[in-house]
């Protein structure tokens, strides 16, 4: 930032030095020119052409400096055929003047025809009454004083902008350290949570990185979440480990007769709880990312074909939005399905029904699940979502499948709520997937 400043304000001093020497030097010449252009109205003026056709002034010009040798100030009037006409400031010396051309409005120029003394020329081509000749007045002044004056001028300037510019860098460096000071209060506030094992940025900090903070409490908050999430999965992965290896112990232990069956059944367990919680593991990665699209009803019909073959006495409904398109996984939306008509077919008494849309909300598609059996009593339906829960243990299960489908639906932030089924008199699984967008 400094180094960009510096650099700024150096090309726009100068240029800007550039432009105001440039307008200032014309301004100071100008008017050195005007005066010589007063000087050379009053010599044609006061100029006559004598009886022998030579000219002569009437009366004498203003400045002493012409009667002054080599004073610095000089007039000549020349012509074709006749003698010139010089002040007595040029003593023994002439000005030299181009031939051939005729100049009806005064021509100023510089000239070093004067060794050493560097002159401001101006010149003008007049034909004075009672006379053909074209005659040639020249008026000529030392630049010395000209020149005087614009290096004190440009000393002036280049003191004046050297100062600005160091003013200007002093307050740029201020303005960035002053700016930044705050980001000195966050970095000693992340020190803190390093040494403090704090979770969060909660020390009164400047409002200019307010928002800073914000997303830095924010992603410690993620981070949390994340590791939350992993102590989860790891917890539901060695949870529906253990029955298949206790079982598997159990008949080791004993020398069953069948062991072999038992052990290749409860490993084909134990692979798909690997299965599972790696696919949820992969959930994560995609919800974050954001790609994940699976359309409903394709998903449904192939869950509906796969859980009949289990459950061949059981009455499947579908019913609702066909063309509905959430942000899940395909292979999650169809275990979340799976889990939860499972459920339903096997607690249920017969019948399941499932509507896709029922809400009709903007953001979300709500997928109702229902069934006639005996229901969940309102006082279970929290804990019935803990890892292990189960309310019938009459029937083969490990509990732990309203537990993933929670965890997995919040993974991808929707919500699974349960209710009391008004048309089966059974249970209702209220299922909120996000719609995907685009």
């Amino acid at each position: 930032m400094m180094l960009i400043a510096a650099g700024w304000i150096s090309f726009l001093l100068l240029a800007g030095g550039l432009a105001l020497d440039h307008t200032v030097t014309s301004i100071v010449t100008r008017n050195f020119d005007e005066q010589l252009g007063y000087m050379l109205t009053g010599m044609i003026g006061s100029a006559e052409i004598g009886p022998d056709g030579e000219v002569f002034f009437i009366r004498p010009l203003g400045d002493q400096r012409f009667l002054e040798p080599n004073s610095g100030l000089y007039w000549q009037i020349r012509a074709k055929g006749h003698e010139d006409f010089p002040s007595r400031s040029l003593w023994d010396r002439s000005l030299v003047v181009p031939a051939g051309h005729f100049d009806a409005q005064p021509h100023v120029y510089d000239s070093d025809q004067f060794p050493g003394e560097p002159l401001r020329v101006m010149e003008r081509s007049i034909i004075l009454p009672g006379s053909d000749t074209q005659w040639m007045f020249t008026v000529a002044a030392s630049r010395r004083d000209l020149n005087d004056q614009i290096k004190v001028i440009r000393s002036i300037l280049v003191y004046s902008f050297v100062v600005l510019g160091f003013g200007l860098l002093l307050m740029a460096g201020m303005q960035t350290w002053y700016g930044l000071f705050p980001l000195r209060h966050v970095r000693r506030a992340i020190q803190k949570l390093r040494t403090t094992g704090a979770s969060r940025v909660t020390d009164p900090l400047p409002r200019e990185v307010a928002p800073l903070v914000e997303e830095l409490n924010a992603l410690l908050a993620h981070t949390e979440r994340q590791a939350e999430e992993a102590r989860t999965h790891a917890g539901n992965l060695a949870h529906a480990l253990k029955t298949p290896l206790t079982v598997v112990m159990n008949a080791a232990t004993a020398k069953s007769p069948d062991l072999a069956d038992t052990v290749i059944r409860e490993a084909a367990v134990m692979r798909r709880q690997v299965d599972h919680h790696l696919a949820r593991a992969r959930a994560v990665g995609r919800r974050a990312v954001g790609q994940s699209r699976a359309d409903v009803w394709p998903s449904l019909e192939a869950v509906l074909r796969a859980v009949e073959r289990l459950y061949e006495q059981t009455r499947f409904d579908l019913d609702g939005n066909r063309d509905v398109v959430v942000a899940l996984e395909k292979q999650d939306l169809e275990e979340i399905l799976g889990n939860l008509i499972e459920n339903a077919a096997k607690y249920g008494g017969g019948s399941v029904f499932v509507t896709v849309d029922a809400a009709r909300s903007e953001r979300f598609c709500e997928i109702w699940i229902e069934d006639d059996g005996l229901g969940i009593p309102e006082a279970e339906r929290i804990r019935i979502f803990d890892r292990g829960a189960r309310l019938d243990t009459g029937k083969p299960g490990t509990g732990l499948g309203l537990a993933i489908v929670r965890d997995v639906v919040e993974i991808y932030g929707g919500t699974v709520e349960l209710d009391e089924s008004e048309d089966l008199g059974g249970l209702l699984v209220k299922l909120r997937l996000p719609r995907a967008t685009g």
